[in-house]
């Protein structure tokens, strides 16, 4: 079932989200829903709080980078088969170079913006079985965990650039908290 996309606005995407056991309620659809919503917005990540629950949650698909030329070949086959799911996530370790990347995000569309991350991260999750992981992931792949991570702690891409960009988008912001934006895909707006 695709579900909305929370808009720029609402407080849950402030939300530090809390963990949960495999005992959540329909845990298993939830997870569901959710790539398929991330599929139809053509997302390569979705937390839960950008669907309105603050839960320490997020799936991430992304092939959506496999087509980029500008990748070598094996990271490209890499990127069309990597997709996760994250339970419990915890970022342990963010390590390597800081690299600036454009991003954007499904719940403040029409925005892109530079930001800087470290290029890599080791991170201890839960998969959809309960399973207990620790993994280290490195170059889009850590950027897009990253990314999402961001949301379940309450942290939005746009806190992460600079203060005069912050006034610059201010404008654009509050017209995506109003509901005066158009994007492909099914949103819901806090007023």
């Amino acid at each position: 079932m695709i579900l909305p996309i929370v808009a720029y606005g609402n407080p849950v995407l402030r939300k530090v989200s809390k963990d949960i056991d495999e005992n959540y309620p329909l845990l298993d659809k939830l997870i569901e829903d959710m790539k398929e919503t991330m599929k139809k917005a053509d997302g390569v990540g979705l937390a839960a709080n950008q669907i309105g629950k603050a839960i320490r949650l997020f799936v991430v698909d992304a092939s959506g980078f496999a087509g980029n030329e500008k990748l070598k070949e094996e990271q490209r086959e890499r990127l069309k088969s990597f997709k996760k799911t994250f339970i419990n996530p915890y970022i342990i370790e963010e390590t390597g170079e800081d690299i600036r990347f454009t991003e954007g995000c499904l719940s403040i569309p029409n925005i892109n913006e530079s930001v800087v991350r470290k290029n890599q991260i080791k991170m201890k999750y839960l998969n959809e079985n309960f399973e207990p992981k620790e993994e280290v992931f490195s170059g889009i792949i850590s950027r897009i965990i990253q990314h999402e991570y961001d949301h379940i702690e309450g942290v939005l891409f746009t806190d992460k650039v600079s203060s005069i960009k912050k006034k610059l988008l201010k404008n654009k912001l509050k017209k995506i908290t109003d509901g005066k934006v158009n994007q492909p895909y099914l949103m819901e707006f806090y007023n």
